[in-house]
């Protein structure tokens, strides 16, 4: 029988992001009932309600890239030389990768250009 895993905890900056999001779509979205509820009533209030859901619209979509951004900054952290996990920092560089691949024909080099 295996044991299930636990999730480790987000970072405090990615859940707060993530409490923000929650909250401004929760606002689009009442702002989305009252704009349908005031279009069917025929009111006045569905002009502000429509323009107060275009920018939770935009709120939300800034809430979400501000998640992608905290949880990327927050990954790049924990993986950083010198952190408090041993295994945790950057691999050793492999000296086969920074050389250049060899050309067909041996080095040869560009012809330069006259200076005008």
């Amino acid at each position: 029988m295996s044991v299930p895993r636990r999730r480790r905890r987000l970072p405090d900056e990615v859940r707060a992001a993530a409490v923000r999001a929650v909250l401004c779509l929760s606002f689009t979205l009442v702002g989305v009932v009252v704009a349908t509820l005031a279009s069917y009533a025929d009111s006045w209030l569905m002009t502000p309600a429509l323009m107060t859901m275009g920018l939770g619209v935009f709120g939300t979509m800034w809430c979400l890239l501000e998640i992608l951004i905290s949880r990327q900054v927050a990954a790049q952290r924990q993986r950083a030389p010198g952190s408090a996990h041993p295994m945790a920092g950057s691999r050793a560089p492999d000296p086969l990768a920074a050389r250049p691949l060899p050309r067909p024909g041996g080095p040869q080099r560009q012809p330069r250009l006259p200076a005008a």
